[in-house]
C-alpha cells in the first residue's frame, strides 16, 4: 500500500490556471490504454482523498451522481457540500483522514488528488509515498503549483503518452 500523489502538470510546473481551469490539460492527446494513463493507475486505488477546489471543479464538470464512481472518497474543506454517495467531507487533521484512507483502501493505494498545498501537508507528515506526474507541452505561467514544498524525489519510471511525458518518482526519505 502506497500513498500516490497523481496528477498532471504543465511544464513550468502548475496543475491549474490562477482561475482553477483545467482546459489546458483536457486539449492534449493522451493515450487511454498507453502507460501511465489514469485508466490503468485507477485499478490500484481503494480510497482517494482531495481538497476542496478539486472536488468542487469537478462537481461543476461532470454531469453523474458519482463522480469517482464506487471509489471512496474523502475532501478536506471547511466548506459545505450537499451529500455526495461514497464522499466523506471532513476538517479533521491530516493523519486522521489518511489513516481512516488507509483502513477503507486495504491492500490497495491511496490517491492524493490534490491539491498541491494539501499533497504538501501529507509530506510534511511523512504520508507521502510516490508522486506520479504527466507532464503536458505546454506552460501556464501561473496557477496552482504542482507541489508547494521542497521534496527529494527520486525517479522510478519514464514514460511517453502521446502528448505527455510521464513520470513516477518515490519520496526520499
Amino acid at each position: 500500500m502506497a500513498t500516490i500523489y497523481y496528477t498532471a502538470s504543465s511544464l513550468d510546473g502548475f496543475i491549474a490556471t490562477p482561475d482553477h481551469s483545467l482546459d489546458w490539460l483536457l486539449s492534449r492527446d493522451i493515450d487511454e490504454a498507453g502507460p501511465m494513463h489514469y485508466a490503468t493507475f485507477r485499478k490500484q486505488i481503494g480510497a482517494s482523498i482531495m481538497g476542496a477546489t478539486t472536488c468542487q471543479w469537478v462537481l461543476d464538470h461532470d454531469d453523474s451522481d458519482q463522480p469517482w464512481g464506487t471509489l471512496p472518497n474523502f475532501v478536506m474543506t471547511h466548506r459545505d457540500f450537499a451529500p455526495l454517495a461514497g464522499t466523506t467531507f471532513t476538517d479533521a487533521p491530516i493523519a486522521e483522514v489518511h489513516a481512516q484512507a488507509v483502513e477503507v483502501a486495504g491492500d490497495e493505494d491511496v490517491w492524493l488528488v490534490g491539491g498541491g498545498e494539501l499533497v504538501g501537508q501529507f509530506a510534511d507528515l511523512g504520508l507521502l509515498d510516490e508522486v506520479w506526474v504527466q507532464y503536458a507541452p505546454c506552460t501556464l505561467g501561473a496557477g496552482a503549483p504542482v507541489l508547494p514544498r521542497a521534496i527529494d524525489l527520486r525517479l522510478e519510471e519514464v514514460a511517453r503518452n502521446r502528448d505527455f511525458m510521464c513520470g513516477r518518482y518515490t519520496v526520499v526519505r
